[in-house]
């Protein structure tokens, strides 16, 4: 299955960029495009479960979420169930002179014909996630 990982420098400081970025609860209301739905199920301190739906490079994905964080450094997030179950993403945020770096790192696994879309379309879906941090990207540096 796919790995993908990429960085990306946003003009803004690490606080905000995180608050935005990994805001979950938010994210149906942020990115409306990319997140038709969200449903927090359970919060304990830094960690959440959460139901949610992403658009993903034409695909929508329907997933049972761990969300791990630690502020304003670390977001992870485990699949725990659905169309892409045991998949982790990582995403560090980091402060530089330019503003705050970015680190994404996922592990994906798709299963179902959202299988073959990944096999072949690895460079898609990398760039689907890509456009998602663009986009929060974009708010940050309001």
């Amino acid at each position: 299955m796919p790995k993908i990982s990429f960085e990306k420098i946003v003009k803004a400081e690490r606080t905000v960029v995180f608050d935005i970025a990994a805001n979950y609860k938010n994210f149906q209301k942020t990115l409306p495009k990319y997140f038709p739905s969200i449903r927090v199920r359970s919060v304990r301190d830094n960690v959440a479960v959460v139901e949610e739906h992403i658009r993903i490079s034409g695909k929508v994905l329907v997933m049972m979420t761990k969300h791990v964080t630690k502020y304003p450094e670390l977001h992870e997030v485990f699949v725990i169930g659905g169309d892409a179950k045991g998949s982790h993403i990582i995403e560090r945020y980091e402060s530089v002179k330019e503003g705050t770096k970015i680190t994404v790192e996922a592990d994906l696994k798709l299963r179902g014909p959202l299988k073959l879309v990944a096999f072949f379309g690895k460079a898609k879906i990398q760039k689907g996630f890509v456009k998602i941090m663009d986009e929060f990207a974009k708010i940050a540096e309001k």
